[in-house]
């Protein structure tokens, strides 16, 4: 998670709860529908292989942090 988006979060959690329903639509205001969004994602399939390496690994991959 990149710090602008750990200090978002912290932001958040300390507005006053007066304050949620007018920041809650100014965010939404940036969102686009899901709808709206690519399937599958641009990256997606960019890796070489055919992914079994990783379904191997990924007890070893998830204790090292793969994913956070």
């Amino acid at each position: 998670m990149s710090a602008e988006r750990d200090e978002l979060l912290r932001l958040v959690e300390e507005l006053p709860e007066d304050q949620v329903p007018q920041v809650l639509a100014d965010v939404r205001k940036h969102l686009r529908p899901a709808a709206e969004r690519p399937w599958p994602p641009t990256w997606f399939g960019s890796a070489e292989g055919d992914g079994t390496a990783y379904g191997a690994r990924s007890e070893e991959l998830l204790q090292e942090g793969f994913g956070r």
